[in-house]
């Protein structure tokens, strides 16, 4: 099975996104000509989830390329522009690095910077089919599995991390219900985690997040399944806030908690969850939903984009490399060290 639409990509010498933040109640692909556009795009969440934003800033720099004309000392400061839109997650200065480094051998050339843009999209959607065959093993059938924010088609290139473990477990002939936690404050699980499985025919439930961990102490939730934006090298898990309060109740009730992200989002160069930097967010989005106010004028918000969940917590890593179980400092080292 494959997912039924495409999060973003090039045509016509323009980046096209599917704009994530009018889901699920309209459908739109957006048209970006310049690198500060899909700059802009990134910061306020036109595409959101780590590999994808990495995509999309791969394909910001074949733009620049074209805007750059040659000078690369040009090109190098627009992929400066597209590294200052968000902080955490690592897939973004993953890509602008590889992309840096494919100009460094191969020159500036807008289409030998394209076709390496067009590698990392078609990478990412074939790593995370890789990851889903690894980690739909661990899925029985008839299993309700939870899942928390958005780490589907819509955060990557195409197919997802942790909804490709069940887009996986479902190819293979396992009949599974998914859980979505309905992830405030921008509500992805219930946006577009719930728009995405509908869409493509997954059975999904949506739940207030402070449902989870109820269900999970009553037996009713056999596995949780989530994303991240970054991993450290220790094993720490760093995805959408909340995800440690997931993590804690599913160790509590003693259910597994997996995390699927593909190798480009684990951060050999960070110790621990300590030193990842965490994206404070505009304050509106927790005084507002679509547009309506809902706290009193002049309370003052905090308003984390992540959390870390210690790699205490994590049962088992999917990557499109294998699985790593425990010990993740010895394992992770071992496969990703140069």
């Amino acid at each position: 099975m494959q997912s039924s639409f495409q999060t973003v990509y090039w045509k016509n010498r323009q980046v096209v996104m599917l704009d994530q933040r009018l889901l699920p109640y309209e459908e739109k692909y957006n048209r970006y000509s310049t690198v500060q556009e899909v700059a802009d795009a990134i910061q306020t969440m036109v595409v959101r989830g780590a590999p994808a934003i990495g995509v999309a800033a791969a394909f910001g720099v074949a733009l620049a390329a074209i805007e750059a004309d040659g000078n690369e000392e040009r090109l190098l400061a627009l992929c400066d522009v597209l590294a200052a839109t968000r902080p955490t997650a690592v897939n973004l200065f993953w890509a602008i690095e590889r992309m840096k480094k494919r100009i460094s051998t191969h020159g500036t050339a807008p289409q030998e910077v394209l076709e390496e843009a067009e590698r990392i999209k078609e990478e990412d959607i074939a790593a995370c089919k890789k990851m889903g065959e690894f980690g739909e093993k661990f899925i029985k059938d008839g299993a309700t599995v939870l899942t928390h924010c958005n780490a589907g088609a819509l955060a990557t290139a195409g197919w997802g991390t942790a909804l490709g473990v069940f887009r996986s477990a479902v190819a293979a002939g396992k009949t599974i219900h998914v859980l979505a936690d309905e992830t405030r404050p921008r509500l992805q699980g219930a946006k577009l985690t719930a728009w995405e499985l509908r869409k493509d025919g997954i059975d999904v439930t949506v739940i207030s997040d402070n449902a989870a961990a109820s269900l999970l102490r009553a037996g009713k939730i056999d596995a949780v399944v989530v994303g991240s934006d970054r991993i450290a090298a220790n094993g720490d898990v760093c995805n959408k806030i909340g995800t440690y309060s997931v993590a804690l109740a599913a160790d509590a009730a003693g259910v597994p908690f997996y995390v699927a992200a593909p190798v480009s989002t684990i951060d050999m160069s960070c110790p621990s969850g300590d030193q990842i930097p965490i994206e404070e967010r505009e304050a509106d989005e927790v005084t507002h939903i679509n547009g309506v106010q809902i706290l009193p004028d002049g309370v003052p918000v905090k308003n984390p984009a992540f959390d870390v969940t210690p790699h205490t917590l994590v049962t088992a890593i999917f990557t499109e490399v294998g699985v790593f179980q425990k010990n993740y400092s010895e394992s992770l080292k071992k496969i990703l060290q140069p």
